[in-house]
């Protein structure tokens, strides 16, 4: 079985790649983040996901790499992580009552024949009526400063929420496991 490369630093993918009890490796990508003009949401995504892939190829010559990326749109907008309380809660209060829509884009490159799958895995969050108050007492609680949208669905976040829609809620995490499973199947390796 060729040897997984998770290209990315986030805890948040390991911890989900982990459920799938496959040995990996993680590996930072070094690559500009920069949306090209006249891209789209989900074309960036997709762009970056490769590019984070590919940008370990030399690196690690005979592996599966996994490259992910995912933006938030609220009304069409980017939403960022907050990275201060101030923030997440201006966030939240945007997001009362509204749909977030996250795109999470999945490769799985074999760097060994250079041939990748390449995935945009969309789901959407509708959030509950939210007051201040409620607002306050969640951020001071979980402090979701490094998630994009100020919200953890996987913790105390769920609270917020009244709708989620989509195939896949590891992809609102930011891995799309079902579909990953899928790339893997693809390439030899199955799973359980």
């Amino acid at each position: 079985m060729p040897r997984l490369i998770l290209a990315s630093s986030s805890s948040y993918r390991r911890a989900l790649l982990q459920r799938l009890h496959l040995p990996f490796e993680s590996a930072s990508p070094d690559i500009d983040e920069t949306a090209l003009d006249g891209e789209t949401p989900e074309q960036l995504t997709q762009r970056l996901a490769l590019q984070k892939a590919q940008s370990l190829q030399q690196t690690f010559p005979n592996h599966l790499i996994i490259g992910s990326d995912q933006v938030v749109l609220l009304d069409g907008q980017p939403v960022s992580k907050p990275g201060s309380h101030r923030e997440a809660f201006r966030q939240l209060r945007a997001s009362s009552g509204q749909t977030l829509t996250f795109s999470t884009a999945l490769c799985l490159l074999n760097s060994a024949s250079g041939q990748h799958q390449l995935i945009v895995e969309p789901y959407s969050v509708t959030f509950r009526a939210l007051d201040d108050a409620q607002i306050e007492r969640y951020l001071t609680h979980e402090k979701p400063y490094d998630c994009a949208g100020s919200f953890k669905s996987e913790g105390f976040g769920i609270s917020l929420i009244h709708r989620m829609q989509g195939d896949d809620p590891n992809s609102l995490i930011g891995l799309p496991l079902i579909r990953l499973c899928d790339m893997l199947a693809n390439e030899g390796i199955h799973l359980p």
